[in-house]
């Protein structure tokens, strides 16, 4: 069944190689159906995958191979809350080591396109601080990383 609200994502013909990674990437996530073009279309041919079906972490999602017309960029993401320096590192690390490119404050983008906010639990919490000056101080120390440094941040919230 279709969820009542689905994400649709746009790829070049790569919906299904990177809902795949997504899946193998992200807790609770899932390809499910593949729906191949029952006939010619202006990104494709008769049989082509035309759409897929997928979750990423519980969030419905449907990849769309329209084509090259349009592209990915930064004012859609997935803002992804770890847990630890660990699970930072591993998202952040399958991204930009799967073709994906690097970005500033915890941002960086898969090699489709997509942006992802791989956002520590602790750097919301430091840049929330109810001390003015511990959030500036966190929050002054996040502009200057690629991928989040809990440590870092932990060290510029205490001061």
């Amino acid at each position: 069944m279709v969820a009542k609200n689905t994400i649709c994502l746009w790829y070049d013909g790569t919906a299904l190689e990177a809902a795949e990674f997504y899946a193998r990437t992200f807790p609770d996530s899932a390809v499910g159906p593949v729906h191949r073009a029952p006939g010619d279309y202006p990104a494709g041919k008769l049989g082509d995958v035309l759409t897929v079906e997928f979750t990423v972490m519980g969030i419905p999602c449907l990849g769309l191979n329209g084509g090259a017309a349009f592209k990915h960029n930064e004012a859609f993401s997935f803002q992804v809350a770890t847990d630890d320096q660990a699970e930072t590192d591993r998202l952040w690390n399958a991204i930009v080591g799967n073709g994906g490119q690097e970005s500033a404050c915890g941002w960086c983008r898969d090699k489709w396109g997509l942006s992802w906010q791989i956002t520590p639990r602790a750097l919301t919490a430091a840049i929330i601080d109810p001390d003015p000056a511990a959030a500036k101080r966190a929050f002054e120390a996040m502009m200057n990383m690629g991928k989040i440094d809990i440590a870092a941040i932990e060290a510029a919230r205490r001061g």
